[in-house]
């Protein structure tokens, strides 16, 4: 079995803004990528191509359609789910062959694949489903918050992040040190109230989800009205004759 550390010098980890996620899974993709393209740890397929193809994915995007318990509009709301690197982490201990661990340094939680006997003992622990048995390698694989993309001095300082961060268009991810105060995903946790994921597990996870926005608070908010003036008061040329054939009708 593997023993947790007692303290860890850094916590990265994700803050992810379900308010500003869009589902376009561009995250899932470029780990997808970055992990299958000769980096980290490559992601097989399955009949990628058949009528019923499997693949390994270290980050999945599930939606749902959530409707306010006390009334009002209900809302799809996108939500990114991959390994939260808890602090107690479950599915660290229970590993018989320690070939699940969590790094002192930065509290990244990682799999020796060349230890890892594919049990699954981690996935059945792992209250979050984040953890995938590679049917091809025979063994279980995780999201690694791409520690061979933040350390690597090959790359430009732009590019040390998680590839999922780096790409998503909406800006909805975000990386950094929750060991740091000053650190933007610690800011963004306190202004925003971010939350962890199933608390009552007592897992502690690092990643932390920002909360939707209700839409009821947004019906009444118009934020390009007050950028446009009207250009004229009355129709002129081919729109006021459709106006006038629109009337008639």
């Amino acid at each position: 079995m593997t023993r947790l550390p007692e303290t860890t010098q850094k916590k990265l980890g994700l803050v992810i803004d379900l308010d500003t996620c869009v589902g376009c899974h561009a995250c899932v993709t470029a780990c997808k990528g970055w992990n299958t393209e000769n980096y980290g740890a490559p992601l097989s397929d399955t009949d990628a191509y058949g009528s019923e193809p499997v693949g390994t994915f270290l980050n999945r995007i599930h939606s749902y359609e959530v409707e306010p318990t006390g009334g009002g509009c209900s809302q799809t709301v996108h939500f990114p789910k991959s390994c939260l690197h808890c602090e107690d982490a479950p599915c660290v201990t229970v590993c018989p062959t320690g070939a699940s661990y969590k790094r002192s340094e930065d509290g990244i939680v990682l799999v020796n694949e060349d230890a890892c006997i594919g049990c699954g003992l981690c996935a059945w622990a792992c209250p979050y489903g984040a953890r995938e048995l590679d049917l091809a390698a025979g063994v279980m694989k995780k999201c690694t918050l791409c520690v061979d993309r933040i350390y690597n001095e090959n790359l430009p300082e732009e590019d040390r992040v998680p590839a999922c961060v780096r790409t998503c268009p909406a800006g909805a991810r975000h990386f950094g040190d929750f060991a740091d105060p000053e650190s933007n995903v610690s800011k963004l946790t306190a202004e925003r109230g971010g939350i962890d994921l199933m608390p009552e597990q007592g897992t502690k996870p690092v990643n932390k989800y920002l909360p939707p926005r209700p839409k009821d608070q947004m019906k009444d908010m118009d934020v390009l009205t007050p950028l446009i003036e009207p250009v004229c008061e009355e129709p002129k040329g081919f729109f006021a004759w459709l106006d006038k054939r629109l009337e008639a009708l």
